[in-house]
Formats: structure tokens, sequence, C-alpha cells
């Protein structure tokens, strides 16, 4: 059986205010609200709310067979409780209905996966508390910002323990493969992708409404039969998609909702139906395993990330914009951390491109965007500098935090290097042949021996004069108090070992009497 699975993003930047009237050094904040409460309160008029009530009805309307995604960014969520809180209440509802599932992000919608792995993992938290304080559900899939995916990006994305990841179906990596089946990561074979099918896709998001398409209009029906054409072993299509799809980019008056309506309908008449994405790859196993040593994006024909860090303008900002982020990170203003979340936003570098086209940014040029960006940037990186005063330059607490970073990674090293050598001195067991060898037994007789400060020095005098003269045994005979002190002497553990490794006594000619007397006097 053939399944659908429908994913929606949800993103919206916080708009800067025009640097012509921002001043450098004054309230610090940044935001054009009047922009951002008309942007978001529009396409919540238009799209957000009666999308949601439609998704409703059709979950109701099909028992439940109708299922989607959804996958919104912290700083959408948080423009929207603030200037349009009924779309809030509207995905509640649907995630009470059990068939809608939340997908993980970064919280600033950012690309710090592609530069700031410490700041990625812990963006990614950040959504997720969010998510699941909002609508009750811990996010298992994760989908990238813009869809950007390579083998690095894999191998954290599986270390925060999350079970598939959303790609884009990109022919630079999938070649002649289809998109429409489950992978794998190739780097972490544990971790699943699921394919979005540019396709299909783009025929709901981008054509739908273009009189000029070969295939307008698009009916639920003919999309329907495209569908179930495939081959039959492809069994997942993932349709990606923006949210503002429905009733924004595509107007109502262009039947879209009554499209998206009827979609359930005609695919049940052909055995197709609806999953999420965890669903998906509850049912289904990698088929193989796809690599990227580069990262892809679902933006562009390259499908690269060229986009947003394709010119100069957008790297030096870019840049400069992460110069600062071990130092914000090791802040407890949360006003500086909010305003560090929404700078990282996606759109902000988008906005700067000059590759393309950029139907929906609010300024004139991606100069004006990029002479803003930097205008803030500058008065944001002033009050990180000032909340870590002191006599310290800025190269120099970089310098300061690299060496402690490198000694880290030196302490890590040797304590490697120390676990191996414990190992390899656990494997060789001293022989039994050696009389010089250390074993517990040696260990017990050595503790069991009298210590005592006091007979140190005559011990070494004994062992010196036992190279000349008699061994020690030879002396016990000798009258006086030469008595006591041979006994606290023979006592010593060092000396029975310095006496066994000479030849016996009887093979060494003894030394003349009168030597003797003369030592002892």
């Amino acid at each position: 059986m053939k399944n659908i699975c429908f994913y929606f993003q949800i993103h919206q930047p916080h708009r800067l205010k025009r640097y012509r009237f921002f001043n450098i050094g004054g309230d610090h904040y940044y935001y054009d609200d009047f922009a951002n409460e008309d942007f978001i309160q529009r396409v919540a008029e238009v799209s957000f709310v009666p999308a949601n009530r439609l998704m409703l009805e059709m979950i109701k309307e099909y028992n439940g067979k109708f299922k989607a995604a959804f996958s919104i960014s912290g700083v959408a969520l948080d423009q929207m409780e603030i200037y349009a809180p009924e779309v809030i209440d509207g995905f509640k509802e649907l995630a009470d209905t059990g068939c809608v599932e939340f997908l993980s992000e970064t919280q600033g919608h950012s690309l710090a996966s592609l530069i700031d792995p410490e700041g990625f993992k812990k963006q990614v938290k950040e959504h997720d508390d969010k998510i699941e304080s909002l609508f009750g559900q811990r996010p298992r899939i994760f989908r990238n910002t813009e869809l950007i995916y390579s083998d690095d990006i894999a191998e954290l994305v599986y270390d925060m323990g999350f079970a598939g990841m959303i790609t884009p179906g990109a022919k630079r990596t999938l070649g002649w493969k289809s998109p429409n089946y489950v992978y794998k990561s190739a780097v972490q074979p544990k971790l699943k992708l699921l394919m979005r099918n540019p396709r299909f896709s783009d025929d709901i998001a981008t054509r739908f409404s273009n009189y000029s398409w070969s295939e307008y209009p698009l009916t639920a029906d003919k999309f329907i039969n495209w569908i179930a054409a495939t081959p039959k072993e492809e069994q997942v299509i993932n349709l990606f998609m923006n949210y503002e799809a429905l009733g924004n980019f595509q107007k109502k008056s262009s039947g879209i909702f009554d499209f998206m309506r009827a979609l359930p309908r005609f695919a049940a008449e052909k055995n197709i139906g609806f999953a999420t994405p965890s669903e998906v790859l509850n049912m289904l196993k990698p088929v193989d395993s796809i690599s990227s040593m580069h990262p892809i994006s679902w933006v562009g024909e390259e499908r690269d990330i060229s986009a947003w860090l394709g010119n100069t303008l957008q790297q030096e900002a870019f840049h400069k914009l992460y110069e600062v982020a071990e130092r914000v990170g090791m802040s407890q203003s949360r006003r500086l951390l909010q305003d560090w979340n929404y700078l990282q936003s996606s759109d902000h570098f988008y906005y700067m491109g000059t590759k393309h086209d950029l139907p929906f940014s609010p300024y004139s040029s991606p100069y004006e965007a990029f002479n803003t960006y930097m205008n803030v940037l500058s008065d944001f990186k002033e009050r990180v500098d000032a909340e870590f005063p002191s006599s310290i330059e800025n190269e120099e607490l970089n310098a300061l935090l690299t060496t402690i970073h490198n000694q880290a990674d030196e302490i890590d090293r040797l304590e490697d290097k120390i676990k191996k050598l414990e190992a390899k001195t656990k494997v060789s067991a001293p022989k039994a042949t050696d009389e010089h060898a250390i074993t517990p037994a040696t260990i017990k007789e050595k503790k069991s021996a009298p210590a005592k400060k006091e007979s140190k020095a005559k011990d070494v005098a004994t062992v010196k004069a036992e190279d000349k003269v008699e061994p020690v045994t030879k002396v016990k005979t000798e009258p006086d108090k030469a008595i006591p002190m041979a006994k606290k002497a023979t006592a010593k553990p060092a000396i029975k070992a310095k006496t066994e490794s000479k030849p016996k006594a009887t093979e060494k000619k003894p030394a003349p009497a009168t030597k003797v007397k003369t030592k002892n006097k």
C-alpha cells in the first residue's frame, strides 16, 4: 500500500528596522514590530487559520485516515503567540487528534549546523522543549533549516537521538534512485532518511494556479492517478511545502482548499493512504544508504546552500555573526540570547542574495538588507563586549578560548593513552623465572617488614660493607653491640634481596680480620 506523507513548514523571521531608522547604541531593540504584526496576522487570516480548520475537518470526516506533519520554527511560534494566538489554538486541536506529528528543527531557523555544532544542538533542544510544552509531543523526526543535509549534519542529528530526518530528494545525491523509498545515512546507518519528492510537492506548492502550466488545472483525481502510476514497490510519497501554499501562495479562489479536501476520497479508491513520518519509518525498512559530503538543500536548481551563502555579502555577515558565538553561549542574559536566536534566522542571509529574484524580501535590494543587518549586528556585538568586560582584548580572549579547547583535547588524548597502557600492563604478566619480578608475594613481604627511619643509615652502611667484607650473617658472630644492630638490619627486605643476588659466601675469600676490626672501630 502506498502512503502519502504531507509535511508543512512554517517560518517567519523577525523583520529588522531599516538601518536609517536604527540608532546604534540606542535602545538595542532591532525589530519592526508593526511589519511583523501586520504580516503574521494577514497570513494567519488567509492561510493558517482556514488551513488548520480544513485539516481538522478532514481528519474527522475520514475518521483519522488523513494525517500530516508540521515543522514550525521557534521564531514563528513566538510571533504567533504574540500576534495570532488563535493559530496556536488550532494546532493544539490538531495535536489532540493523534493524526498530526510535529517535527524538530532549530529554534531560530538558523544555519548553525554549518558552523556551530554546539549551538546547533542547543537550539534544537530549546525548540523541542517548546514544542513539547505547547503540543504535548516530543519530536522524533528532525527537519533541518531549509532541509539542509550533509554527512556531518547526519552525525549531529543521530547523536541527538533522532530516529529519522527529512531531506531533499536532490538528484546530485540520489542520482538515478527514486525519492519514494526510505533510505539510511551512509555514516550513521541507524538514522533513516525520508526524501522529499520535488515534482509532486511543487505541483501543489508552486504550479497549482499557474495558467501557463501544461497540466493546469490540477484536480485531486488527476494528482492521485499520478501517484498511483508510480512503480508498485515505491511505497511512500513525501510532499514537503510551505503551509502558506494553502491560501496565501495559492489563493483560496484558485480552489486549493477544495483540492486538498478531495484528496482522501480519491486516494482511498486507489488504495493509497496517509501517514505521519514516524509511522512510515515503523512500516518501511531502508533500501539503500545515501551520502552527501557537501551540504544540500531544497532551494534553487543547484539544491545547494548558495541561496544563503553564495556571495561575499552573505559570507561576510555570516562569519561576523558567528565570531561571537562562543561568548554568547556563556551569557546568562535572556534578552541577549533571544536576540541571538532571532539574528541567526536564515532569511536575513537569504535577503542578501543576488542570484535570484527575491519576491518576498522586505528590502529594496540585497545591499539594503546587508547594511541593515550589519548595523544591527554591530550594536549586538557591542552588547556582547559589554557583558564580558575585562582587560583581555577580544583577540586575546578568542586565543584563550582556543587554548582551553586544545588543552581539553590534549587531556582526552592522554587519558586514552593511559587507558591503552593500563590495558597492556594487565595483559603482560611477569615471568616466573625472573627473580627480580614484582609479584603479589613480594609486595606482601615488603609490607610486612618494619621500616624504621632510625635504622636506615646503618642499613646503607651494612650494604656498602658487604661488597668488600663477609656477608651480614658473618657479622652476627661479632660480640657486644653488633648483635642487636645486625638483627635490625637483617630484617630489612632490601638487604636480603641484595645478599641473595651475590654469590655464595663460600665461593668468596673472606677479608682479613684486621680490616674488619678497623671498620668496626
